[in-house]
């Protein structure tokens, strides 16, 4: 569909979570070798890219998300030699692999925040975001962490408070420093001369601070508040004007940019938690001297009714421009689709619609392992929590471990995951919908999927084309059409459980095949069964 240097345009990148994807050698924890050896699988799929989570040097505090060395592998997953050899053999099968960058903020246990904390004029004094308690001693000012609390910590050493948007031991970096935006753009080049094919940026709109320290305002009432936090989380009660996206960012991803460019064919996504993300994604990924696409939380909340997914690709046409976004239903941080749009609804027809739906609309598509199997939000029981972020939010929040848990490759022990108790429990519900179990039924939705996506990446409408939205008079109804080099394929997405009529007033050819959904189309009237698509070629 693309050349090969634009692969990433319109690409589909399948994320591995590496503590939960293949446990190698027994320790209940995934690996990379465990990675490699499946590898095959992730091929079959007919996707074009892996995207690993953290996997360098860290004491696990937020699972890698807290870098203590950003040039090595945890020998919790391996060495740099099963690194690799993973890059090598995704290659070897034509997949591109990007790693994840979280350069915003580090562990405490990394050394150039061990050396910044001990005083105000060693030479990486001035690399963490630094400040003078207010007179009665209190914090610098409102700013609160996504993960609760204050986002100042104080330090008896300097006598100051550091900033950290997300845990304690996350201390964010000073991108005003020139030597630390230089420092990070080295490490990432240190990946890519090992053969990645490029990173997706944890909170890349989260490099730059104000360095007036100025007070966030609250939200106005009535507005909607932040993405990416859970609306109970008095985070979301600011509107972030100062802590984050500011406009010095525009300059360094610039200078990030110039970089990739020295390495052709590789790529950036950007995570973006914003209270305006659709306008951030446009400054971010327009102009094509940015990066070069990103993602936001619009599709990774619970509003999923067919007037909110309408409203987003309205707003995403008129906000994002010519910028590229990457479209995400499930990943390593919210409750799966299956559950969070799914619930109440065909546990087997509705993840292909909500798959048919990504994998139609205009950008690049992100998958998370297990998607293709349709598996729902694990319930991990409390005290079998780890994630940081659920403890002290429990109940009404418990945290993103039920999206984390392990791969199941068969109905047995651990779902072949491991040969011990893991450490996150295997999901019971989740054993009869494995690999395995699915491989064997030529029904199944994860054959199902496989044949769609073998189906799309044949269809560059849907790979590269541009996107309009499309009135059939009926508003349960998803309808778009997407256009490249002069051809147009209306696409008509049924999300409920009831069969629903459309009116194809625009002049149509033939109903295009081969996708998988069952759809009847009579001089212009369109019949979907619960859960279809219809993809027509228009005259």
């Amino acid at each position: 569909m693309t050349s090969n240097l634009n692969w990433w345009k319109g690409g589909i990148i399948y994320q591995i979570y590496p503590r939960s994807y293949m446990d190698s050698n027994g320790d209940g924890v995934g690996d990379l070798k465990g990675i490699t050896s499946k590898l095959d699988y992730v091929a079959s799929l007919g996707v074009d890219a892996i995207w690993l989570s953290p996997i360098f040097t860290s004491p696990m505090k937020d699972f890698g998300y807290d870098v203590s060395d950003y040039r090595d592998i945890d020998p919790m997953f391996g060495s740099l030699s099963d690194f690799k050899n993973m890059v090598n053999r995704a290659h070897e099968l034509g997949l591109k692999v990007m790693v994840d960058q979280v350069i915003s903020h580090s562990s405490d246990q990394h050394p150039w925040f061990e050396e910044s904390r001990q005083d105000k004029t060693n030479p990486k004094a001035d690399w963490y975001v630094w400040a003078d308690p207010k007179p009665d001693g209190s914090p610098p000012n409102n700013w609160l962490s996504i993960f609760g609390g204050s986002a100042w910590k104080w330090d008896s050493r300097r006598l100051q408070y550091y900033l950290h948007n997300f845990l304690e031991s996350q201390p964010d970096l000073n991108f005003h420093n020139p030597e630390v935006r230089q420092a990070s753009l080295d490490n990432m080049r240190f990946w890519l001369d090992l053969g990645v094919d490029g990173f997706r940026l944890d909170t890349v709109n989260f490099y730059f601070h104000s360095q007036g320290l100025e007070d966030n305002p609250p939200v106005p009432s009535g507005e909607p508040k932040t993405m990416g936090a859970p609306h109970d989380n008095p985070y979301t009660y600011q509107r972030h004007v100062y802590d984050l996206s500011r406009p010095e960012n525009l300059d360094f991803l610039k200078e990030m940019r110039r970089m990739m460019d020295e390495y052709p064919g590789t790529t950036t996504v950007g995570e973006i938690g914003d209270d305006f993300p659709l306008e951030r994604m446009a400054q971010y990924t327009s102009g094509g001297d940015k990066l070069h696409m990103a993602y936001t939380f619009d599709l990774l909340n619970k509003p999923h009714s067919p007037e909110y997914i309408r409203n987003v690709l309205k707003n995403m046409n008129e906000i994002v421009g010519d910028g590229w976004p990457c479209w995400a239903l499930s990943n390593h941080d919210v409750v799966r689709v299956s559950t969070r749009w799914g619930e109440g609804q065909d546990a087997q027809a509705y993840p292909l619609i909500a798959m048919a739906l990504i994998l139609s609309l205009r950008g690049s598509v992100c998958l998370y392992q297990g998607e293709e199997l349709g598996l729902p939000e694990s319930d991990v029981p409390f005290e079998r929590i780890q994630d940081p972020y659920g403890i002290p939010l429990w109940p009404v929040f418990k945290g993103r471990d039920g999206c984390r848990t392990p791969m199941v490759w068969e109905n047995s022990a651990q779902g072949g995951f491991s040969s011990v108790e893991p450490w996150l429990p295997v999901d019971a519900r989740h054993l009869p919908m494995s690999v395995a179990e699915q491989e064997a039924k030529a029904d199944s939705l994860l054959h199902k999927v496989r044949n769609l996506i073998k189906w799309r990446q044949q269809q560059p409408e849907l790979v590269n084309g541009e996107l309009q939205l499309l009135d059939v008079n009926n508003e349960q109804l998803v309808a778009f059409v997407r256009s490249y080099e002069g051809s147009n394929v209306a696409v008509v997405l049924n999300m409920t459980g009831e069969t629903q009529a459309a009116q194809l007033t625009v002049p149509y050819g033939e109903v295009l095949q081969g996708h998988g959904f069952l759809s009847a189309l009579k001089a212009g009237e369109l019949e979907l069964p619960p859960y279809q698509a219809c993809y027509v070629r228009l005259a």
